[in-house]
């Protein structure tokens, strides 16, 4: 008797008891087939459920494991598949795990395709032939279920897993090829109004993912699972590019668009805000890492003498009374990281009272908002922007109507090389056959400066409505600055200014950032300088 080994295998769970080629299947055929052979018997059946022959390699495969070692040891004879490619799918792997088999004395069949033998080179170049094939069908299935997967998420179709928070499934009216309804997704308002609070709060307030995660627990609310929130879920809905109404590529759709809760700005603005709180950016840092402490300034303030970090430190202080008897206050104040320390020469002061730099930063950004109104720059550029593009529309028409006329010639002289040919035509073909080059070489560099010049009128209307954007959120500062919270004007300062160094006397100068520095009037790309004496 012949001692048979049988492997059966699927790819997906679902193939396990759904797909034509599943499980019970493939043993149903494998029985028949040893059955009708003389003296086959089967002893042992090795399932894998799951198991992709495609992307997992036999090395990582405890079947193909098993078998081997098996065979080692000279347990079986015959190696029974319902067909080779449920061994593997690796072109590259499979078939030199098949030969590993027949050069170890066990006899490799297919159900369907018969024995693989290695008697001559055309066996093992059709062995190899073989997977190769396969490789390249699960290629092809898997780039046409990617395609189809993409599509559906085009359309807003739900493709499995878990949802997003924000959104719900509900039906779609449509059904896919095997009669089962699909699902789409639409925005839970509910929901939606928590990530707007979110957004709210880390653009604001300068809460951070456990912050935010504690908020939203205190309040009751739960995700889809009904577990509480933890920050790398917080960080997950903060950090996707989806409920902007588009996929992590940037690719959007009308559909995706219909799902869009949070808007591109708001996203930007979050993933900087982010980025600069990560441990890998701390030195580009100029964000406050956490709003809770009563100093107005953080990340972005340095020493002006040494460069260095400053610092919130609470201190406190200790005075006489008239009448000898002491008395303490604990105040909040700056200090300088590296002159507290002796990292460096620094012929700074090493701490400054906060309350006196907080003033005086807050009066200059009374002032820049206050005249905010009166701004003439933010018309100026918005004028200019206007005409820039005017002047490139006007070049583009220019340049569409050359293009006409010299595809016209060109139609006209091709026309002209046939009646040359023909002799019934005073040009040579030669000759023309010169002009038709020379005129297709402006064509093309004509079409060239005008794909350019669709780029720049592009580039330059997006400018226009990066202003408008950058304006607003500006604008929304200065309609609430005087009653905002000390936690929302530190993040206002935080991304108000790229730099603020305090020096000797309580010197301040104040670095705008790039964004905003049009709005800033005379100050526009420069250090603003003030100076106050402090309250002691």
């Amino acid at each position: 008797m012949k001692r048979v080994y049988c492997l059966y295998r699927v790819s997906t769970k679902k193939q396990v008891d759904k797909n034509k080629n599943d499980i019970s299947m493939q043993r149903i055929a494998c029985r028949e087939f040893a059955a009708q052979k003389q003296g086959w018997q089967i002893e042992k059946e090795y399932e894998e459920k799951g198991v992709s022959g495609y992307k997992i390699s036999a090395d990582s495969r405890d079947a193909i494991q098993k078998l081997k070692e098996a065979a080692e040891q000279g347990q079986f004879d015959i190696l029974l598949a319902f067909m080779f490619d449920r061994i593997g799918r690796i072109d590259d792997e499979t078939p030199f795990v098949v030969e590993w088999f027949v050069k170890h004395g066990i006899e490799v069949w297919s159900s369907q395709e018969g024995e693989q033998r290695f008697e001559n080179h055309i066996d093992k170049l059709l062995n190899y032939i073989r997977f190769w094939q396969a490789s390249g069908e699960s290629e092809n299935i898997s780039i046409r279920i990617r395609t189809q997967m993409r599509q559906m998420e085009l359309e807003g179709l739900y493709t499995g897993g878990k949802v997003k928070f924000g959104y719900r499934l509900t039906d779609s009216g449509m059904v896919n090829k095997r009669g089962t309804l699909l699902k789409k997704l639409e925005i839970d308002e509910t929901e939606a109004e928590i990530i707007h609070q979110m957004d709210d709060l880390t653009l604001n307030k300068g809460y951070g993912s456990w912050r935010l995660a504690q908020y939203l627990n205190e309040k009751g609310y739960r995700t889809h699972t009904g577990k509480k929130f933890a920050s790398m879920s917080v960080i997950r809905i903060l950090k996707s590019r989806y409920y902007c109404g588009c996929l992590e590529d940037g690719t959007s759709s009308d559909a995706l668009q219909a799902l869009k809760i949070r808007d591109v700005d708001t996203y930007e603005r979050i993933q900087k805000i982010l980025s600069q709180r990560n441990v890998k950016n701390i030195e580009k840092r100029r964000i406050a890492l956490q709003t809770k402490g009563k100093a107005m300034l953080s990340g972005n303030i340095f020493c002006a003498h040494c460069g260095g970090r400053i610092t919130t430190i609470r201190y406190q202080d200790t005075y006489k009374r008239a009448d000898g008897s002491l008395y303490k206050i604990d105040q909040i104040k700056y200090s300088c990281y590296h002159k507290s320390r002796k990292l460096c020469e620094c012929d700074g002061q090493t701490t400054y009272q906060a309350d006196s730099i907080d003033k005086i930063v807050s009066e200059v950004m009374q002032k820049i908002f206050a005249r905010l109104d009166d701004v003439p720059e933010t018309e100026r550029l918005e004028l200019a922007l206007k005409r820039q593009i005017a002047e490139k529309q006007t070049e583009q028409k220019r340049l569409s109507i050359g293009l006409q006329k010299n595809r016209e010639q060109l139609k006209m002289l091709q026309t002209e090389i046939g009646k040359a040919l023909l002799g019934d035509s005073p040009y040579s073909a030669e000759d023309l056959t010169d002009a038709i080059r020379i005129l297709k070489t402006e064509l093309a560099r004509a079409e060239e400066q005008l794909q350019r010049l669709k780029v720049e009128i592009m580039r330059k209307a997006q400018e226009k409505e990066r202003l408008a954007i950058e304006y607003r959120c500006f604008k929304g500062w200065a309609d609430r600055f005087d009653q905002a919270s000390l936690e929302e004007k530190k993040m206002i300062a935080c991304q108000m200014f790229e730099r603020i160094e305090i020096g000797k006397g309580y010197r301040v100068w104040m670095e705008p950032d790039a964004a905003y520095r049009q709005f800033c009037g005379e100050w526009n790309g420069k250090m603003l300088e003030s100076s106050a004496k402090a309250d002691r």
